[in-house]
């Protein structure tokens, strides 16, 4: 599994230097070679051959040695076991080479730093530098930043399957990688050892991943890098914008809290339940106290100061006399973290339904709330210092009081979200049991809004607990139940947000509101909104009017007055998915960017405080990129302070699953919100509005453009399904929720995961630059003014340039080579040419008008770290593909072997696993 890694000299996509690239290219000769000895030393020199033979293979056909056409035969009929073996080899070279590119990362960054050079865009040493240039006014500042949040989101994907076997083995490798890396000894043992372990553990799971998987492996990251990091983070942030503007009073609250979708997100998801809601905040709530006893246990082995030797406060005395214990008599350290124990006990008997390690029944009483908490872990840290020993507050201990400040008893707040249909469904049927209006559904809109916003004042509730309700309805009381009792038991971040997908009027806000109610979420007349009510605007047009529909709810008086009780602040979320899936990559990134301007003025107007919540996906697809160019892109006042942003699918392990490069990557978060909030990143000046003119007019054609592919031709949608393992999707236990919102084989309704991961696979990568060499080729249409202008546009503009920058990654994992092999799948010849030419041709010319615009004759030429992946790894993935079709090609005529099945979804999540964005 190793090759000579040459450099590629010809090849269009990507140009990488040698020099640059070597220590990687070691690492990959390293693991890859343990890999083959591996295979060949378990497995047989037949399987190591044939994985051998098809990596070369693969590498020929890069070098235009030999044609595609017979790599591929190497497969026909390939007997199915020996094929899984060839996936499984590959798969787990992919992870391998994750690795080696991580570690390579931060060999990179190590170098800059050695050599004294600037601090690198997107880290927060760089951030300061521009915050200090910029000479700003601390009550500016303390404005800006006033309730600052940046809160990355982790939901479920139904690709990110790798058991924990594989993810904490993958981890230590990268433990050992760096050890190698800072000479600390000969590791190769070791790697053996663990490659060994991965080979022999099977890489997904058999059965269908059920939502308390998801729950375990959104909770998995908490463990392996977020416990460590983000409280160091905050810290950090926190203590270097108070010592630039001392008394403004900044960050008060942590500004970095992460949240989760896992087990609150119903749409379109009938397996979440009440039960679930509550095993979800649960396990979250379970997750934070473990950790805290943990470290409470390990802090009192390591206070074993004598009262003999040292001095305490007389706070720290009276909370160690808590504890009596003639032992440790001559220990009040000990004695108080003993009470901590205690206390902390006491609540974990009363909230949670399992019981952590290291409790200590004292018979006190329990925390009411984590700052009470926090309070104690102040008094021991106060006492540490005033004696002179703020080397001990300053370890552990400040790391634990900087969790409970973020984690709290909740760890992370659950969103829940439901689609508007199904609240106007269920609100129908309340308003008619409770004799309220007997066809709540057949009312217009203005009669809609003035009977909601009725019973919004009124306090008493629609049903009772025994009513008889549908299935449906009951359902949907019973999680906005559960819900309630998360908040109840667990604080008020537990549940902060209630998201209504396909937002599209004043009456789906309120249908939430009503739902919150009956809850016990909601009380106007108390001021008491716990949960705030956010709408999510995904179509093109549901954007376009999202600012009108906010306007228009704002108006009402007892909407406003939900606002107020969330200190003025309104969140909306924006859908970068649905968007891209019904108008096409650059009509729907620009219609969010119009959107977002709106909403700003919407907010200026109304005098409320916005906070922008973006659905990114992890492809660029579905909103994805890397994360400091997107924010920075956001348009002027977007940010404010406060940024909400999903991560999905391979990027959370990508970004999160080790301390250091997570660390890493929620800094980069922070430096970029920190910009955009307080510094002018957009660069227009006057020029904004000819700007936006210009992104109008290309926006409709690129629109039109995908519309007439995608909407119009005849069979597409067959073409779709055939050409790709959308199907395969649902049928093979791929996630916990189903492929569509409902059973119908409309684009519209299918959900946009399946929809950018089907493409993804099949390497066309369409919803990520579809229709937009169209645009540009029509807008220039040879007039060099029109090129200039765009030409400028790309120079001066961060939000143009992350459009082709983004859509350039896209290109550069895309392969028109292997989409014509699935495209074969597709019997019909005259609906293959029909929609495939379509692709090959804009395929083309999106690459040449890219070309035009930036002058860059390489894709990755801004992205080096990418161009390096591209080029080392992208052989790798050539076998995948080529035994993904002979295997859908079996499955689909009928063979019924359960292990063709499986290599499927094997090749599925060693190409999503590979490609590190798939979804």
């Amino acid at each position: 599994m190793v090759d000579d890694l040459e450099p590629i000299g010809s090849v269009q996509r990507t140009q990488v230097g040698r020099e640059a690239t070597e220590p990687m290219r070691e690492d990959i000769r390293l693991l890859g070679g343990i890999l083959g000895d591996t295979i060949r030393e378990h497995n047989g020199a037949e399987i190591f051959d044939l994985v051998e033979r098809a990596r070369v293979e693969s590498f020929r056909v890069r070098r235009s040695e030999i044609d595609r056409a017979e790599l591929a035969a190497m497969f026909d009929g390939i007997a199915v076991r020996k094929s899984i073996a060839i996936i499984r080899a590959f798969t787990q070279f992919a992870l391998l080479a994750n690795v080696a590119e991580d570690i390579h990362r931060e060999r990179r960054r190590a170098i800059h730093v050695a050599g004294g050079e600037s601090p690198q865009d997107s880290s927060l040493a760089a951030t300061y530098a521009k915050l200090d240039s910029a000479q700003l006014d601390s009550d500016r500042v303390a404005e800006a930043l006033s309730g600052a949040l940046v809160s990355p989101v982790i939901t479920a994907h139904p690709t990110e399957t790798r058991r924990r076997t594989i993810f904490s083995t993958q981890h230590r490798i990268t433990e050992l990688m760096r050890q190698r890396l800072h000479g600390h000894g000969d590791i190769e043992q070791e790697l053996r050892k663990h490659i060994l372990t991965m080979w022999q553990t099977a890489l997904v799971r058999l059965s269908r991943l059920q939502i308390q998987d998801e729950i375990e492996t959104g909770l998995r990251y908490y463990r392996s890098a977020f416990f460590e990091v983000i409280p160091k983070v905050n810290a950090e942030v926190r203590a270097a914008l108070q010592k630039r503007w001392p008394g403004a009073g900044l960050l008060e609250e942590p500004m970095l809290r992460p949240g989760s979708w896992i087990g609150g997100d119903r749409d379109g998801n009938p397996n979440v339940t009440g039960e679930v809601v509550r095993l979800a905040t649960g396990e979250a709530a379970f997750t934070a106290l473990e950790h805290y006893f943990g470290e409470l246990a390990a802090l009192e082995e390591e206070l074993s100061m004598s009262a003999r030797l040292v001095t305490t406060s007389d706070e720290l005395a009276t909370l160690a006399d808590t504890c009596v214990d003639p032992v440790r008599d001559d220990e009040p350290y000990r004695r108080a973290v003993r009470v901590i124990r205690g206390r902390l006990t006491a609540t974990g008997a009363e909230i949670l339904d399992r019981r952590p390690e290291h409790e200590l029944d004292l018979g006190l009483p329990r925390y009411a709330t984590s700052h009470e908490l926090l309070a104690d872990l102040d008094v021991v840290d106060a006492s540490l210092r005033a004696d002179g020993s703020a080397l001990l507050a300053d370890d552990r201990l400040a790391a634990l009081r900087e969790a409970v400040r973020v984690f709290g008893f909740h760890l992370c707040g659950l969103d829940m979200r439901q689609n508007s249909e199904v609240h106007e469904e269920v609100i129908t049927e309340l308003l008619a049991w409770a004799g309220v209006h007997p066809d709540y559904g057949g009312l217009p809109e203005p009669e809609r809004v003035e009977l909601l916003a009725a019973e919004l004042g009124n306090r008493r509730p629609l049903v009772k607990a025994d009513a008889e309700l549908s299935e449906l309805a009951r359902k949907e009381l019973d999680i906005i139940a559960a819900a309630a009792r998360a908040v109840r038991v667990f604080g008020p971040q537990a549940v902060p947000n209630y998201i209504i997908s396909m937002c599209e009027s004043v009456s789906d806000l309120l249908e939430a509101a009503i739902l919150l109610k009956e809850a016990g979420l909601l009380d106007v007349a108390r001021h008491y909104a716990p949960v705030g009510i956010v709408p999510l605007f995904e179509t093109i047009e549901d954007l376009q009017r999202g600012a009108a529909v906010l306007e228009a709810a704002l108006q009402l008086p007892l909407y406003r007055a939900v606002v107020a009780a969330r200190d003025e602040h309104q969140e909306v979320m924006l859908g970068y998915s649905d968007s891209n899936k019904d108008g096409g990559y650059l009509a729907a990134n620009w219609a969010l960017y119009r959107a977002e301007l709106d909403l700003v003025e919407s907010a200026r107007k109304t005098g409320i405080r916005l906070r922008l919540f973006h659905g990114r996906g992890g492809t660029v697809g579905r909103g994805g990129g890397p994360s400091y160019e997107a924010i920075l892109a956001q348009p002027p006042g977007a940010v404010t302070g406060s940024l909400r942003l999903t991560e999905q699918g391979e990027v959370i392990a990508a970004k999160y699953a080790e301390p250091q490069i997570a660390h890493r990557n929620l800094e980069t978060l922070l430096a970029a919100t920190l910009e955009a909030t307080l510094l002018d990143v957009e660069g227009l000046g006057d020029d904004a509005a000819p700007a936006y003119r210009v992104l109008d007019d290309l926006a409709a054609r690129a629109r039109r453009a995908y519309s007439e592919l995608v909407h119009d031709t005849p069979g597409f949608v067959d073409y779709f399904t055939l050409s790709t393992p959308v199907s395969e999707i649902g049928a093979l236990n791929i996630g916990s929720r189903p492929t569509s919102r409902k059973p119908t084989t409309s684009i519209s309704d299918l959900r946009a995961i399946p929809w950018v991961l089907a493409w993804s696979q099949s390497r066309v990568m369409l919803p990520g630059w579809y229709g937009t060499g169209t645009a540009f080729e029509d807008y220039v249409a040879g007039d060099d003014g029109q090129l200039q202008t765009l030409q400028d546009l790309y120079q001066r503009w961060p939000f143009f340039r992350a459009v082709l920058s983004n859509m350039a990654q896209v290109l550069a994992k895309s392969d028109m080579g292997l989409a014509a092999r699935y495209s074969e799948l597709v019997e019909d010849e005259a609906l293959r040419s029909r929609v495939f030419d379509k692709i090959v041709a804009e395929h083309g010319r999106t690459i040449r008008m890219y070309k035009l615009i930036t002058g860059q004759d390489d894709l990755l030429a801004d992205n080096p770290a990418l161009a390096r992946s591209v080029f080392n790894r992208f052989p790798y993935l050539e076998p995948l593909n080529h035994l993904q079709v002979e295997l859908l090609r079996r499955y689909r005529s009928g063979d019924t072997d359960e292990l063709v099945q499986r290599g499927i979804l094997l090749t599925m999540s060693g190409l999503a696993s590979a490609l590190r964005n798939s979804g």
